[in-house]
């Protein structure tokens, strides 16, 4: 069952939270998860479950169920990308934090009059205050999965053509990569209701085009996850499918090319074909990089 782990992070930690959001990374000093069972809770944690951090709330000397309506200035919720380790680089300027999770964010929310989860996330985040920032474990993602499902809709109709490659690891998950992708067609593509193929350059009703990441987002890094040139327009047509799985790539010039994978069978090489030679619309030099990946680790791998 996927568990979830609640830390808070007071005010004077803001820094160290933007590294840590940055680095995909959480850390505590070896004596903090040695306090109150924590470090029998980050153990617990595995690939896929959730690390909810809430930054910035009341006081936290007061009796249990105290902060049940209190107000949070931010709510961070990530998923565990690698269960507890050690590393002694430096990450965070004030100190090592040696015990380490990665984590990948899935919502950021800091709403201007602050936010607040359940009861039971709240005691939870409460009782992490007083630990120093120590994990408070929670078996399930039940009070995860009410907040998000109360989380307003980015736009109207946003789904559309926001389905993820990267599998559907649980409801609270699901929801939180599609808002994700919401935000991010958003701010790429606006509110059209037409959008014209990078690929093909078909120009379609936006519900049969997707927000499509170049590099991968399970191999992106929260920045270049985030960065609006890692995003093309890839219908359903086919045009998503092809380059997902790299049976078309993008050259150096800007020109899309079919790969040896398209050879897979003849009907697949002919549609490859079909679209090889084409310039991609709406190319900027920021998006090389992020080709090249793709060339490198998708299209030309066996």
């Amino acid at each position: 069952m996927q568990k979830t782990a609640y830390v808070y992070v007071p005010t004077p930690s803001k820094t160290n939270l933007e590294v840590g959001l940055a680095r995909g990374l959480w850390g505590w000093r070896s004596p903090t998860l040695d306090r109150a069972g924590s470090r029998q809770a980050v153990l617990s944690l595995d690939e896929g479950d959730l690390l909810v951090l809430g930054h910035r709330g009341p006081n936290s000397r007061v009796a249990p169920g105290g902060w049940s309506g209190a107000v949070l200035q931010r709510v961070i919720i990530s998923e565990v990308t690698r269960p507890l380790f050690s590393a002694a680089d430096q990450v965070w300027t004030d100190d090592e934090y040696p015990e380490r999770i990665g984590m990948d964010v899935l919502e950021d929310v800091s709403p201007t009059g602050g936010v607040t989860l359940g009861a039971e996330a709240m005691e939870a985040l409460r009782l992490s205050a007083n630990k120093q920032g120590a994990a408070v474990l929670d078996p399930g993602v039940l009070e995860v999965t009410r907040f998000v499902n109360s989380l307003p809709p980015v736009i109207s109709g946003s789904d559309h053509g926001s389905i993820s490659h990267d599998g559907e690891t649980s409801t609270a998950t699901t929801v939180l990569r599609r808002r994700e992708q919401a935000k991010m067609r958003r701010a790429r593509f606006g509110n059209a209701t037409q959008l014209t193929c990078a690929i093909c350059g078909r120009v379609l009703p936006s519900r049969f085009v997707r927000a499509a990441h170049i590099k991968r987002r399970s191999a992106a890094g929260r920045l270049e996850r985030l960065a609006l040139a890692n995003i093309i327009a890839a219908c359903l047509m086919g045009c998503d499918e092809l380059f997902e799985h790299g049976h078309i790539y993008v050259d150096h010039t800007g020109t899309i090319k079919a790969s040896p994978k398209a050879e897979e069978t003849a009907d697949l090489a002919a549609v490859a074909a079909r679209l090889a030679g084409r310039p991609v619309s709406g190319l900027t030099e920021d998006q090389e990089p992020f080709f090249s990946w793709h060339r490198e680790h998708i299209a030309q791998q066996a």
